[in-house]
């Protein structure tokens, strides 16, 4: 009995840290970021994740914003935009106009593996919305990406009509990583886990040292009776 005592637990310790192994992925979400074109006579053209939305965000003439559909976590692993961004060639056939601005837009709708299921991406594509000056982002988009969708908090959910359904919904993080953008390859975590999705390096450090407790708690049971 001493020895069932014993060892019943730590079984059921190993077979809880083998039953909580799949539900300890997080969850990326699918959505529409949002992006600024940082230019200057210094540095070369880059991305900057916006810090506001569309709809308080007001760009000024020559501007160019950005927005791409994909899977990530936060902005921190979202991917850009891809695509030629410079405002000169987006807005080549808008000439400037009193009272009003224009901003260079580059609309990225992702790739397959972003898309949810039974859905196709668009190409991506440019455009150039002539806008009021005191006009937000959400009015340039308006002026050439409808129909546009967003939910009850404000939350831009589709442009052109894609996706057709859904906003910002929650994704197994185990997916194909495969929304990166060319030149942008994603890394590897090989050392936290194989590369068929096994378990990770340090769930089979928890089961051996698990194991090893269960073997000690064999031995000390064997000891007393002997």
């Amino acid at each position: 009995m001493t020895c069932r005592r014993l060892v019943l637990p730590v079984l059921c310790l190993l077979l809880a840290v083998l039953g909580t192994a799949g539900q300890a992925q997080a969850v990326g979400y699918r959505y529409w970021s949002f992006w600024d074109r940082n230019s200057t006579a210094d540095t070369a053209d880059t991305w900057v994740y916006a810090t506001q939305g569309p709809s308080t965000a007001r760009p000024s003439d020559g501007d160019v914003q950005g927005f791409r559909f994909s899977v990530s976590e936060d902005s921190k692993d979202s991917a850009k935009p891809r695509g030629a961004a410079d405002f000169a060639t987006i807005c080549a056939k808008t000439p400037a106009r009193e009272g009003s601005k224009r901003v260079g837009l580059v609309l990225d709708f992702g790739t397959p593996a972003d898309a949810p299921s039974g859905s196709t991406p668009p190409r991506p594509r440019t455009a150039c919305a002539r806008i009021d000056d005191d006009a937000t982002t959400a009015d340039a988009l308006a002026a050439v990406a409808k129909p546009l969708r967003y939910d009850t908090n404000a939350l831009l959910c589709a442009i052109a009509g894609y996706p057709a359904t859904g906003c910002g919904e929650p994704v197994a993080a185990d997916r194909p990583k495969a929304s990166n953008s060319p030149g942008e390859e994603a890394e590897s975590n090989s050392a936290d886990g194989d590369d068929n999705g096994g378990p990770s390096l340090g769930l089979l450090t928890g089961i051996a040292a698990v194991a090893a407790l269960g073997t000690a708690a064999v031995w000390q049971a064997r000891r007393r009776r002997g």
